[in-house]
């Protein structure tokens, strides 16, 4: 396994993490009594597999139900010195009933501290608030740094990079450690927060390459011949890596057998430059002829924000979904994300593009540089496509 330094804290992870949300027993936080004893093993399975590989570094949640409990049982016959654990909290209103959530936490984990606690989604401006207003919930983070509950302090950020370079440049009461951040090869919008947080060496920690990265453990036909001869979930975990300031990205195994794929790829690290940047080549080439684009995000920056644009709907992240599906037929990816709009606002902002006929695009399209009726045709099609 390779490791490398973890920015500020200086710690040393691997280059794969294991990620615990998909192999505990049940997303409902459940009684020790209720988790059976096969889905406990199951879940040690993927512990000792880590292990073994030279993983060492485990993340979990709160809000993973019964993942912090499963992996802390799992965590009981090893030394503690032997492994980083990270867990990650939701802001609150209330930063005493933040603390309240990580004592109960550390409490499901049976340790006595965590190296690394992320506050888990400043994904809007009132996310933002709640965690960095005065006395907010970095705050109290610091607080438990003090007390010996907490190693580095980071955060997740799921929602736009205006958000998230806000975070990163906050300083009041120590600003952050590290970042969780979705960075991948279908989507580079968080460029600038990368920049950013290697300015502020800062930890990065990649989000879900694998599943929001495109549901590459099972990906479309098109995109595998794209990839060849490296599957796209290498591919991707090798563009990743290809970054000095990617430090590491997660695997979210569910069954041991779930990390051998990644594993070749960072046995391809040192030599794959010139395959990476050819495969590069062709999935470029392959979006350009369907879309126009030569990148699925190329017309992100030509749009506003969604709390800026007509109805809500938000035109950058619809048009993403839209090019990939054309592009590199990433249909299914598309439809999963399509629709969380108007669903899940805090982790997939704005609406869809359902009702996209019954607003004035004309002064977005003039600034974008699109024609209304063209911008109007793409939002119906690429609803009637994903919805």
């Amino acid at each position: 396994m390779i490791y490398r330094r973890f920015g500020k804290t200086e710690l040393q992870l691997p280059v794969l993490s294991a990620g615990f949300m998909r192999a505990m027993h049940s997303w409902k936080d459940l009684p020790d009594k209720d988790i059976p004893e096969t889905s406990q093993k199951k879940l040690e399975t993927v512990v000792e597999r880590a292990f073994d590989l030279g993983i060492n570094h485990f993340e979990t949640a709160r809000g993973y139900g019964t993942s912090e409990k499963q992996l802390g049982k799992a965590l009981r016959k090893y030394e503690r010195n032997s492994y980083v654990v990270q867990t990650k909290v939701p802001p609150s209103d209330d930063p005493n009933a933040f603390r309240k959530e990580f004592e109960q936490s550390l409490d499901h984990l049976g340790l006595e501290h965590v190296d690394l606690l992320a506050i888990h989604g400043i994904n809007d401006y009132r996310s933002f608030w709640q965690v960095c207003r005065e006395n907010g919930c970095l705050n109290v983070t610091r607080k438990l740094q003090d007390e010996g509950m907490v190693g580095h302090v980071g955060f997740s950020g799921h929602g736009p990079p205006e958000v998230i370079l806000e975070a990163l440049r906050h300083e009041q009461d120590g600003g952050f450690d590290y970042l969780n951040i979705h960075w991948y090869y279908i989507n580079q919008v968080n460029c600038a927060v990368l920049d950013e947080a290697a300015s502020k060496d800062l930890g990065v920690f990649i989000i879900s390459p694998t599943d929001k990265g495109g549901m590459l453990q099972n990906p479309p036909k098109k995109l595998k011949t794209l990839c060849q001869p490296l599957s796209p979930m290498q591919f991707n975990d090798l563009y990743c890596l290809s970054r000095p300031d990617v430090h590491t990205i997660s695997v979210g195994a569910s069954h041991s057998a779930d990390f051998n794929e990644h594993v070749t790829a960072v046995d391809l690290l040192d030599t794959s430059h010139e395959l990476v940047s050819a495969i590069d080549r062709q999935l470029r080439e392959a979006m350009l002829k369907e879309t126009g684009s030569a990148r699925p995000e190329g017309l992100w920056e030509k749009f506003p924000p969604w709390l800026e644009t007509p109805g809500y709907i938000n035109i950058r992240f619809i048009l993403w979904l839209y090019n990939l599906a054309r592009g590199w037929d990433l249909v299914e990816y598309g439809r999963s994300r399509y629709r969380k709009l108007g669903v899940q606002p805090e982790w997939v902002p704005g609406n869809n593009a359902a009702l996209a006929g019954q607003f004035d695009f004309g002064p977005v399209a003039e600034n974008s540089g699109m024609r209304e009726d063209v911008l109007l045709k793409q939002l119906k099609s690429a609803h009637k496509l994903l919805a």
